[in-house]
């Protein structure tokens, strides 16, 4: 009888023992189920984060070094480029640049690679959310900085408001400053003073003569206001000729213009460029 009862109590431990055993297996294995299941989407959530967007790339623009003078020296290549291709003044191109970007330390130009302030209207690309006029404006968004200078050009050429503009000399960056002011570009009253000044101040004009092919020493600024005219309704090259004691075909030379139409807002330079300024 004893003999019987030790083999049952022997049985038993065998077969809790083996149970238990078994519990803890098929504990261990739903652990480890769990923890892969846990690391692969960490992994996908790690590589995910890592592929960059199919039309974006994950840089951002760098804040030029120097502050204005950095740069301009960055992005005049860019300027002149646009300007060989679109005919919109390097000068002009690099002073709204500077004036729009904050020299390249807006938040915009951090966040977006947005150098013009250059909102969605139409836009199919990436857009980021700025507070500008209102609160949360959408922008338009970059994956590099030369982008935003081709969609720049691709802005003004491709809107009819500003084909005024193309109408002047190429060089006519107080002529453009204006006519952007009018043509809606910016609400800033003082816009067009503001593009110039930069202009004037950092002499970006010289951009526009290397475009130009304009030797250094024949390239003039013209700053003097007696030098220029800024055409009123109604007013023709014959007029205006009669009324500066010139000809017609020295304005036509003086200002580049190949036909006999201007057009009002129009500025126009009555004398000839000095040498050598």
């Amino acid at each position: 009888m004893l003999k019987r009862l030790t083999v049952l109590l022997v049985i038993a431990i065998i077969t809790v023992g083996c149970g238990g055993s078994k519990k803890a297996t098929r504990s261990t294995k739903r652990t480890k189920k769990i923890r892969t299941v846990e690391r692969t989407n960490s992994e996908l959530d790690v590589e995910e984060a890592a592929t960059p967007d199919d039309n974006l790339d994950n840089g951002v623009n760098p804040v030029p070094k120097g502050g204005v003078d950095g740069y301009i020296e960055q992005y005049a290549a860019i300027a002149k480029e646009e300007m060989e291709l679109y005919g919109i003044p390097a000068s002009i191109t690099l002073a709204q640049g500077i004036l729009e970007s904050g020299a390249g330390k807006g938040e915009l130009v951090k966040k977006a690679n947005n150098h013009f302030g250059i909102k969605c209207h139409d836009w199919k690309g990436q857009k980021v959310y700025h507070d500008d006029d209102t609160q949360g404006e959408c922008f338009r968004k970059y994956s590099l900085p030369k982008f935003s200078y081709r969609d720049h050009s691709l802005f003004l050429t491709g809107r009819k408001r500003y084909t005024d503009l193309f109408k002047l000399p190429k060089d006519d960056y107080k002529g453009w400053a204006k006519g952007l002011r009018r043509a809606g570009y910016a609400t800033d009253k003082k816009y067009p003073q503001k593009l110039i000044s930069l202009i004037e101040r950092y002499k970006l004009y010289t951009y526009d003569g290397e475009v130009l092919g304009k030797p250094v020493e024949d390239y003039k600024k013209v700053t003097d206001n007696n030098n220029q005219h800024t055409v009123r309704k109604g007013e023709t090259l014959y007029r205006l000729a009669k009324k500066y004691d010139v000809t017609v075909d020295q304005l036509k030379e003086w200002n580049g213009i190949d036909g006999d139409n201007i057009f009002e807002g129009q500025v126009l330079y009555i004398k000839p460029f000095d040498r050598g300024y």
